[in-house]
Order: structure tokens, then sequence, then C-alpha cells
């Protein structure tokens, strides 16, 4: 197992802080972090850290936090793609400091947060997180939370995963050379847990695909499931980069058919 790969599957949702602040060197490091942050579609993703005493900041699902990151995109075709493949770059490098996160759309008070957070006419923020050091035990409303969406169990990738066309699962012999890129995309995280990514390998590469379900696109978030895959393709790119290989990102639809309410998304394509 790689060192990404163990991350990404350690790396868990945080709501329950043990209530201290978040260190001036770790907030530094993440200050420094945020501007190294790209994405594979040039949408610029604005990121903003937030006192909660300062702006008065709270979720109900969140308990001992001090701190959020605030993440804001214009809103532009492809944003919420963009938005989740850089925020979870942020996530993933918050928790290699020991830095807990989870992400929230909606249970905060948002008009809070975007004013703090200065947003503009045309700018959108589809999620933010908190931003601190996990309790030593879970609060009983964030065990019962994640035990309601099974946030310890994914899909198998026969599920997920599809040699040539929609219908046809992607075979053991076809998954082994990579297995952990595999993988990678199997633990992104999703709302509610829902993993609504769907990827059809062919000669060209990678396709992926978005499965809709209903209740997940808002005029103040875009469409959280297309944030989801955004997760899934960051993974599926930094495993590649762990591998030395950097990652041809495109827009480019196969046009294969698929069934309704599936919609192309990128591809990862073949070196």
């Amino acid at each position: 197992m790689t060192e990404l790969l163990k991350k990404i599957i350690g790396r868990k949702s945080v709501r329950t802080f043990d209530g201290n602040p978040v260190r001036p060197e770790d907030r530094e490091r993440l200050s420094q972090y945020v501007g190294t942050i790209t994405n594979p579609f040039s949408i610029p993703v604005r990121f903003v850290f937030l006192d909660t005493g300062e702006n008065h900041l709270s979720s109900p699902v969140l308990s001992g936090e001090t701190f959020y990151v605030v993440g804001i995109v214009p809103k532009v075709p492809y944003a919420d793609v963009a938005f989740g493949y850089a925020f979870e770059k942020l996530v993933l490098y918050a928790w290699s400091l020991g830095i807990g996160t989870t992400w929230i759309g909606g249970t905060m008070k948002r008009e809070l947060f975007e004013q703090a957070a200065k947003l503009s006419e045309g700018e959108m923020m589809p999620c933010i997180s908190p931003l601190g050091y996990p309790a030593k035990k879970h609060s009983i409303r964030e065990s019962l939370m994640r035990k309601g969406v099974g946030a310890d169990s994914r899909m198998p990738a026969e599920k997920l995963f599809f040699d040539g066309a929609w219908d046809t699962p992607l075979p053991p012999e076809k998954q082994a050379p990579v297995k952990d890129l595999i993988e990678m995309v199997r633990w992104a995280p999703s709302a509610v847990n829902k993993q609504p990514w769907r990827i059809i390998v062919a000669d060209q590469g990678f396709h992926f695909y978005e499965k809709r379900d209903r209740g997940y696109i808002g005029e103040k978030t875009g469409d959280l499931q297309k944030i989801d895959v955004g997760i899934a393709l960051c993974h599926f790119a930094m495993g590649l980069e762990e591998q030395g290989i950097k990652p041809d990102i495109a827009i480019a639809d196969p046009e294969l058919p698929v069934p309704d309410g599936v919609e192309y998304i990128a591809t990862i394509r073949n070196q």
C-alpha cells in the first residue's frame, strides 16, 4: 500500500475537536499550501481562513472547533468539479499535519460564512470545513452520523469501474495493474457516502462520469455530486503523480452509451 493510499484510507471526517486553537506554525503551513493548489480546469478556487470567535461562526454538527476554511469559486462551467479537486488537496494536506476536517455544504448559517469570507457577485461557496485537532473520542452525535451514512464502507470496484462499456464490470486481471488507483477512488469521500462516480476504462483512458441522485444541486452550492467526482479525480491524479506520472486530464467525451441520469465529466488519458 502506497503512502498516499494509506493517507486516503486513514483520513476520516472529524466533527468533534479538542477545542485547542490551530497552532500558528500549522496556520502558516496551511496558508502557504493553498497558494500552490491548482486544478486541471484552470478555474480559480479561493480559500479563506476564518476564526470562529472573531466571526461568530458555528455548525450544529460540530463541537470544539475554533477555525474554518471556506472555499470560493466563480459560477462558471465545471466550477463544481474544480472545487472538489482543489478542496480535497487541502483536506489531505491538513490531515498530514494532524488536522481534522469535514466537508459541510448545508449545516451552518451560510450567510454568516459568506459575509465573513466576503463572497462577491458571480461567486459561490459550495462547502466549508472546520480545521482543528481531533478529540480523543467522537461525540455520540458524530458516531450516530457516521453509522447512519455507512462512513466506513465503500462500494466494490466492480460497481464503479467498467471495461469499455457501462454494463461490463472491469475484470480482476485489468484491475490488478491499477489496483492502488482504484482503491484511492473507492475511498474518496462523498456527500452522505453516495459515491456518485463511475469510470469506464477504454483504450483512450479512464472516463469519469457522474451518476446523479436527486436533491444534490443547489443555487448556493452547485452540484454537490460533481464536487464528489472532482474529489475522485483528484485522488486518481495524485496517485499518478506519486508514481512519477504527470496526469493528462481532458474534457473529451467518448460518447459511449450510458443510462439516463449519468453525465460525462472528464477523462484521464493513457500516457
